[in-house]
């Protein structure tokens, strides 16, 4: 039988458009102007109590698989489609549906691999619809070091942007996605239990920096966007892109040379 889908309802409010354009700094539209792409993840989050969360401030996963049982969980990246446009005050609806969760063993261990289609309307039409990967991991088992992050620019790109994503940025982002996660926010949580060096810098909000380096080019078609490596808060993040045949080529790129996201777009 089909995974029952789980539906949530929002509305997109004005005040939360800007916020997010703010956070991103992108100019602020006139009133009734549709929200960037990225917003959709600031809507129909979880709405779970503080006594419903877990110890890394994600809401607990319920029943027995392996997802359940692992402590660690990471956005591992989304296969994005927009359709009609965001616009303020319009009525929301997700409905997420559990596609497959399949455990396999890497170099960290155990892990299991969430597939999520997601579909969310905007005044009954279709926004976006996305294939969302999670990745569920067994507990840190070493520390990660500090990347360097004197590196020369990045070579073969012929735009690229550097931003320096800070505690502030992040702050943002995670009030505004309701992301309790706190790699993001509690520096000793992330460095003694999970082995970060410094607060991580949210996949999907890198993923928005690189939507808002295509968008201007255009309007969004299609976005699809795979996290590397973890970026971390007060470092260089490079934003590359470059026009590869009929689609842009994007990455996220360390202060270290390093690939953090890769990523592609498609314009109306």
């Amino acid at each position: 039988m089909p995974a029952e889908a789980e539906v949530a309802h929002d509305r997109a409010d004005p005040g939360a458009i800007t916020r997010y354009r703010c956070t991103l700094g992108i100019a602020d539209g006139s009133a009734g102007e549709p929200a960037p792409a990225g917003f959709h993840w600031c809507l129909c989050n979880p709405r779970t109590s503080l006594s419903a969360t877990g110890p890394d401030g994600h809401p607990l996963r319920q029943g027995d698989d392996l997802a359940a049982r692992l402590p660690r969980r990471m956005w591992a990246g989304s296969k994005l489609t927009f359709g009609t446009r965001i616009t303020p005050d319009a009525a929301v609806e997700r409905s997420t549906i559990v596609r497959s969760l399949e455990e396999k063993t890497g170099r960290s261990g155990l892990l299991a691999f969430m597939i999520e289609d997601i579909t969310i309307r905007a005044d009954g039409a279709v926004a976006v619809e996305e294939e969302r990967t999670i990745v569920y991991r067994e507990a840190a088992k070493s520390e990660l070091p500090l990347p360097a992050d004197d590196g020369p620019m990045p070579d073969g790109w012929p735009i690229v942007e550097t931003i320096r994503p800070d505690e502030v940025m992040l702050f943002r982002y995670s009030a505004l996605t309701f992301n309790s996660h706190r790699i993001h926010y509690d520096l000793p949580y992330a460095q003694e239990e999970e082995g970060y060096p410094a607060l991580v810098v949210h996949g999907p909000l890198v993923a928005s920096l690189l939507m808002k380096a295509a968008s201007a080019r255009g309007r969004l078609a299609t976005f699809r966007c795979q996290a590397v490596a973890p970026a971390f808060a007060g470092q260089n993040l490079h934003l590359a892109m470059r026009e590869d045949d009929e689609a842009l080529a994007l990455r996220a790129i360390g202060g270290d040379g390093r690939t953090v996201m890769e990523a592609s777009a498609t314009l109306r």
